[in-house]
């Protein structure tokens, strides 16, 4: 990595300059944080966890057509990635009332919704990402009519795919946020098209994941209200999941036994 230019450093990834043009390195950290980062901790190999659930998520939504911006992963803390113009947009799709939507709307959590919601906020840390409408988005010009309707598209087609995924393994999904970028594609003619995609990650981080039986909290909301044992909630997904193997040292995962193939 200190070969690499550093472009951005986040809450919970680092982006270096990628090894071809149009390619970015996207670092895993193990910080977590809540409440626009008013609560910190290191949380030993989250960032680990989160790198192998996200490729494993990114490659089953490419499967069925949904365009990201994952290329490989490097190795265990780092993925290739596109790189892209992000939306300065943060897409979340509820199916449970939890978190803030209860808060905002009286809701006792756990509520199921009578379909699932798409919200929008801005991505503004020290606004605190505020909710926003699509007359906004336009007024503003953060995207487009288009852009718009392509995003809310993915964004329930990935929100179905991703409850029959968890829904296999015993686990509900409540809610998730995503991030799309453009990506510039050369016509045949010789413009430039700006293509929408998923970006940033899909992991225990950006996801609300209960278990079915039980309603435990497998997700960050382990750590925003310290329930404890956030790595090995995140643990339990990726085993569930199949992209961790467990040794016969006391159920103890390891994280190296299983190919991007898995």
């Amino acid at each position: 990595m200190s070969r690499r230019k550093q472009i951005y450093e986040g809450k919970a990834k680092i982006l270096y300059e990628g090894p071809e043009p149009g390619t970015l390195v996207q670092y895993f950290k193990d910080d977590a944080t809540a409440f626009n980062a008013q609560k910190k901790a290191i949380l030993d190999g989250k960032g680990v966890l989160n790198n192998r659930i996200s490729e494993y998520v990114m490659l089953r939504l490419e499967e069925i057509g949904i365009p990201t911006h994952f290329i490989k992963r490097l190795n265990m803390r780092e993925q290739l990635i596109k790189k892209v113009e992000i939306i300065p947009l943060e897409v979340i799709c509820r199916n449970v009332a939890a978190g803030t939507m209860a808060k905002r709307l009286g809701l006792e959590e756990g509520t199921k919704l009578p379909r699932s919601v798409v919200e929008f906020c801005l991505k503004r840390d020290d606004l605190g990402d505020p909710l926003v409408a699509e007359e906004h988005i336009h007024t503003f010009g953060w995207a487009s009519h288009a852009e718009v309707d392509e995003m809310i598209a993915m964004t329930l087609r990935i929100n179905d795919y991703l409850r029959g995924m968890f829904g296999g393994i015993g686990i509900n999904l409540i809610d998730f946020k995503i991030e799309f970028g453009r990506l510039d594609i050369t016509m045949e003619n010789g413009t430039v098209a700006h293509q929408v995609i998923l970006a940033d990650e899909i992991s225990p981080d950006s996801c609300r994941l209960w278990d079915r039986e039980t309603d435990r909290k497998m997700d960050k909301d382990r750590f925003r209200r310290d329930l404890g044992g956030v790595t090995e909630a995140y643990t339990e997904v990726a085993t569930r999941l199949g992209i961790l193997k467990e040794t016969q040292n006391k159920g103890a995962p390891n994280l190296s036994v299983v190919s991007n193939d898995d």
